[in-house]
């Protein structure tokens, strides 16, 4: 039997090897609990299996689907950058470079002056919701008292 590993890197991740595998692969940035069951089922590893006992060899194989094929067993509807903007192509981004790329879309937005990007760029709630009451920041206040 080979010996327990209590810390799994995968994607730039360090995952807890006393997490089941399907509840472990969640720590990386990008997968959810719908994509990690889709990985999990794919690969025929039982979900439940901690993933610090699982061998080098299926956790090598985790991290290979992770890295380099998660595009390929992902439907289209389930990939969290579709319809990229500049290729057309749908993604599924992990880790840092989820963060990179969100910041990317909110400068093109502020860059070319639409409804969105002047809401980051002012702060204020971009989609729809009530400014009067809600989302407050400071020292800002509906009413004031008149001092008697």
């Amino acid at each position: 039997m080979e010996e327990f590993k209590y810390i799994v890197r995968i994607a730039d991740t360090d995952l807890d090897g006393n997490k089941p595998v399907i509840y472990a692969i969640q720590g990386i940035k990008g997968i959810g609990y719908r994509t990690a069951e889709g990985i999990v089922k794919r690969m025929g590893v039982n979900p439940r299996e901690k993933i610090g006992n699982l061998s080098d060899e299926d956790i090598e194989k985790i991290r290979e689907v992770i890295e380099d094929k998660i595009e390929e067993i992902l439907p289209s509807w389930m990939m969290n950058h579709r319809k990229d903007f500049y290729t057309g192509e749908d993604h599924h981004i992990l880790s840092t470079e989820l963060d990179l790329q969100k910041q990317d879309d909110i400068n093109r937005l502020k860059r070319i002056k639409c409804y969105r990007g002047v809401r980051h760029e002012k702060g204020l709630p971009v989609r729809g919701q009530r400014t009067r009451s809600n989302g407050r920041r400071g020292l800002a206040v509906g009413v004031v008292r008149r001092k008697r």
